[in-house]
């Protein structure tokens, strides 16, 4: 069988078994393409990525289910195939990023707060849990909601809670046609004007300003679109595909400016600025602040908290998340010990308590 398309479930859920028999910790390894998201992990490595292959899709039934190991690119060109997306617009960091990768961290891109996030997409799930068992939840319709809220939640733990072996997905048509429009604002004014187009019924389907300009994207029917920006206004951007991407990339201008980065998630309606010097990068129509710049993590995360959001550091090896408050670590300590009993799965990767 050839390393594009193999099931290992049995090969994975041995070397699990065996770690919690011995209580060694494991780290768990996909593409590697996102080394700033959680906390280093001290364990065995255990490579994820060569267990692979698509193994339905209906684009019909607008539902794709693949073995986590699937190359995100790979899931893509399929789609694509077939005029269709994923609506959470998943960045990749790099060719070689998984789809049980972006599923386990839980990442979305510019078009979230209009299409949903990316668990809002997973319909059902099969992993194996820090016993080596495997555990079904969820479904292939949307209908089946048996286990669907552990589908929810695993999404996005980083693999302490579980290791994803098959994901199922629902999948959108692409919308036939998109403008980017663009004006010079302040971030202060385009807040204010972010929130009035928020109450409009326009087809938003990102929204970002980098510090000096704001950037609308329309998309859906052309006679749609054509008529929002005509009410809208500004100017139409050139190459918006390569905008869109280096926002969701990260490869935008800003994130290559000196010092650590920081994540808000704010209320939409926040207004800038953030403690500090310097300018966030505005993004999700303001319900996500990028900010680059040295201080104390308590005083960001205090801020955040102020305004009813939290705030992350993001840094390779040292990401930083908000620490929860006692009622939520209790919580997450619960179901760490019911997925993970021995706490063998990237021990650490979130929190030190977990």
């Amino acid at each position: 069988m050839s390393l594009q398309d193999q099931d290992l479930t049995d090969a994975l859920a041995g070397e699990v078994r065996r770690a919690y028999d011995s209580g060694t910790p494991l780290s768990l390894v996909g593409g590697e393409t996102k080394p700033f998201l959680g906390r280093s992990v001290t364990g065995r490595r255990l490579p994820l990525g060569e267990h692979r292959g698509i193994l339905r899709y209906e684009p019909t039934e607008l539902v794709l289910t693949a073995r986590a190991g699937t190359p995100l690119s790979q899931i893509h060109g399929l789609l694509a195939s077939q005029d269709q997306w994923l609506p959470f617009e998943p960045p990749s960091f790099g060719a070689s990023a998984t789809l049980g990768g972006t599923i386990a961290c839980g990442l979305s891109g510019p078009a979230r707060p209009f299409t949903g996030a990316a668990r809002d997409f997973v319909l059902g799930v099969r992993l194996l849990d820090g016993r080596g068992e495997v555990l079904r939840f969820g479904g292939e319709v949307i209908k089946n909601v048996a286990g669907y809220d552990v589908s929810r939640f695993v999404t996005g733990a980083q693999g302490t809670l579980g290791i994803f072996l098959e994901i199922s997905l629902k999948v959108s048509p692409r919308p036939p046609t998109s403008a980017t429009l663009v004006w010079e604002e302040a971030p202060e004014t385009a807040v204010r004007r972010l929130c009035r187009l928020a109450a409009e019924p326009f087809p938003l389907s990102a929204a970002c300003h980098d510090g000096e300009r704001l950037f609308l994207r329309l998309s859906g029917s052309k006679a749609g679109v054509q008529a929002a920006a005509n009410r809208i206004g500004g100017e139409r951007l050139a190459e918006p595909e390569l905008f869109w991407q280096s926002v969701r990339e990260r490869t935008h201008p800003f994130f290559a400016r000196p010092g650590p980065l920081w994540r808000l998630s704010v209320p939409p309606a926040t207004q800038p600025p953030v403690p500090g010097a310097g300018t966030p990068f505005i993004d999700w129509a303001g319900a996500q602040r990028w900010w680059k710049g040295s201080i104390e993590p308590a005083a960001l995360w205090e801020w955040a908290r102020s305004r009813g959001g939290h705030a992350t550091l993001l840094d390779a090896g040292r990401s930083c998340l908000q620490p929860l408050e006692p009622a939520l670590l209790s919580l997450h300590r619960r179901l760490k010990a019911s997925f993970d009993p021995k706490g063998i799965l990237n021990p650490g990767r979130l929190y030190d308590q977990l």
